[in-house]
């Protein structure tokens, strides 16, 4: 009897930064919609290609270094944008993934000019660009206390009070984000409590703020993450527009 060998899933890339990191509530619905997850931690020796045939997209999530850090593997992963980039591929930069799709495309990245970190949650306003793209959250979760300069030629989305560049758009298909949609509960848990001196900067909030954040505001953080995967990538069966319009 032939035994035929089901087709495998489109992958997505998801590029992590700490030894125990997960791609949260970003990889639960990028599964849900029928991707595999192909997770890879640079950091640890793990690889990137250099051509994104293999993968239907790309994230890469934040962590507690700097895309200024002299690190070899941070300077290899900020110039592997480029492959994304050139190629149009849908890619998505997360707190320092966005910071590292900054830098390279020329801009900077340095901490506020008053040493204040956004470590909460915080408003965000979308522009008019943003608007014309899909709806915004009023709040969103952050962990951070760097940002980064708008790169040329891309399109600011969602501004904020003390990191003014909050998302952005370049090309058909990357974008970058400061904040952390795919916030689970476990991983409020663990950041607040892992983290917990952070929370001691100028201009973060205290961990009980964090959780009575979460109660308010996470609904809408979640329908964002939802809607914006719609447009970003659709799903294995029914690639958005934008991403079968990249890959027609």
């Amino acid at each position: 009897m032939l035994v035929r060998t089901p087709p495998s899933k489109p992958k997505v890339l998801i590029v992590l930064h700490q030894e125990h990191s997960t791609p949260g509530r970003v990889g639960q619905s990028l599964r849900r919609r029928g991707f595999e997850l192909d997770m890879r931690r640079p950091r640890f020796g793990d690889k990137l290609p250099q051509t994104m045939d293999d993968h239907a997209a790309a994230v890469v999530f934040g962590g507690p270094m700097s895309a200024n850090d002299p690190d070899a593997y941070v300077r290899r992963e900020i110039d592997w944008f480029d492959v994304p980039l050139r190629e149009k591929a849908p890619c998505l930069g997360i707190c320092l993934g966005a910071q590292m799709l900054a830098r390279n495309l020329g801009a900077d990245v340095a901490p506020h000019s008053e040493g204040l970190a956004e470590i909460g949650y915080y408003p965000i306003k979308a522009t008019e660009t943003g608007k014309a793209f899909m709806p915004w959250p009023d709040k969103v979760y952050q962990w951070h206390r760097e940002g980064f300069d708008l790169p040329s030629g891309a399109d600011l989305l969602a501004e904020g009070k003390h990191y003014r560049n909050q998302a952005f758009r370049v090309g058909p298909a990357a974008f970058g984000i400061q904040f952390h949609p795919e916030l689970t509960l476990a991983m409020l848990y663990r950041w607040t409590t892992h983290g917990a001196p952070r929370m001691q900067l100028p201009g973060a909030q205290g961990r009980r703020d964090h959780f009575a954040g979460r109660s308010v505001f996470d609904p809408a953080i979640r329908m964002w993450l939802e809607n914006f995967l719609d447009r970003w990538i659709g799903t294995a069966d029914a690639p958005s527009a934008l991403a079968a319009r990249i890959s027609a």
